[in-house]
């Protein structure tokens, strides 16, 4: 019976604009994030090189990292393309550029700037233009720079809000799917009709449960994969978003039995979604006292998430937190099962006026 109520619901899922917006989510938050705070659509500088002379630059410039180089034939060509901004800045190297530099002469050197360019790439293409012509003069440069990191290494901002997106992919497909689910099938009264079925209770709520964990772990996988973050243990990531999927279904669970409408449904959620989300607070600004994030329990599922994509972390490493994370889920079960019992008590008692008329 489980299974035939989970292939019901999983049918009619098409139908559910929560379970659209669960599985479009990922890639919405994602997007959203990344536009924002960077890194999808932060490419690296464009630098345009036209070489009229064969320069020995260019060869030192095709060993640059971190630089997109454009080489083109014709300079009214490259002043077209950064006039476009479609590079960045553009370089000229006319002939017998090199033999004047190493004559100490201070030949003319064409470098155009698109006005549309971010000013950090200006800066970088500004000096590594400087740079390459040094490379040509016996003089060399007057100064040596070295570069000291000083301080603990930081994580870009859209790397530290990856917990935000795993848990908003995770919740709202583990908790409001089945949670609504259920309401639905309260509201309609065709949760009256299983249960006169050999379908019991216990299945009913097994198969949401199911729909709701199943829909959380493909989201939160999907939302992992668009960002590049499923780490280098695959495996263990993927047992910390299951045991995040079955805690999040556990909760849709007993919200679904507690609530009556969705009115009231989408209340208590707006109330006590913080205490889900506040563990990524302290992912974001890391500042902030970690002790507090332990007394959330999406922080069990979260935190392993994190590390094991983020820092390179291995299963052995997050085993103790998945394993209090299981432990969640463990002691989750007997609540589940006293709501989904006064669920169908109130049930009864809805019933017992008309039985009484009759």
């Amino acid at each position: 019976m489980i299974r035939k109520i989970l292939l019901k619901d999983l049918s009619l899922g098409h139908r559910s604009p929560l379970i659209l917006w669960a599985l479009v989510l990922p890639v919405v938050m994602t997007l959203l994030i990344r536009m924002v705070f960077g890194s999808l659509f932060n490419t690296e500088p464009r630098l345009g090189i036209v070489d009229l002379g064969n320069s020995a630059i260019v060869v030192v410039a095709e060993q640059l990292e971190g630089i997109q180089l454009t080489f083109l034939d014709d300079p009214e060509e490259l002043r077209r393309q950064v006039e476009e901004d479609n590079l960045d800045a553009g370089l000229v190297l006319e002939a017998g550029f090199d033999e004047l530099v190493r004559s100490g002469a201070h030949p003319k050197l064409r470098f155009w700037v698109s006005g549309e360019s971010l000013a950090s790439d200006r800066i970088i293409l500004g000096i590594t233009a400087v740079d390459l012509v040094r490379t040509m003069s016996e003089v060399g440069s007057p100064v040596g720079v070295s570069i000291v990191a000083i301080g603990d290494q930081g994580l870009e901002l859209s790397v530290r809000m990856l917990p935000l997106l795993v848990i908003m992919a995770v919740a709202i497909a583990g908790v409001m799917v089945p949670a609504a689910s259920i309401i639905e099938e309260k509201t309609r009264r065709t949760i009256d009709a299983l249960l006169v079925t050999p379908a019991r209770l216990g299945d009913v709520l097994v198969a949401k449960g199911l729909l709701g964990a199943i829909l959380a772990v493909l989201t939160g996988v999907v939302s992992l994969l668009l960002n590049g973050a499923f780490g280098t243990a695959p495996l263990a990531t993927l047992l910390a978003v299951t045991l995040g999927a079955i805690m999040m279904a556990e909760i849709g669970l007993i919200l679904g039995s507690w609530a009556p409408d969705t009115a009231t449904m989408f209340a208590a959620w707006k109330g006590g979604v913080f205490l889900l989300l506040f563990p990524v607070l302290f992912t974001i600004w890391p500042t902030l006292p970690q002790w507090i994030a332990k007394l959330g329990p999406t922080y069990y599922f979260l935190q392993p998430i994190f590390e094991l994509s983020v820092n390179g972390a291995t299963l052995a490493d997050v085993a103790s937190q998945l394993a209090i994370a299981a432990a969640i889920c463990l002691a989750l079960l007997p609540i589940v099962i006293r709501f989904g019992r006064s669920m169908l008590v109130g049930e009864d008692k809805h019933e017992q006026p008309a039985l009484t008329n009759v």
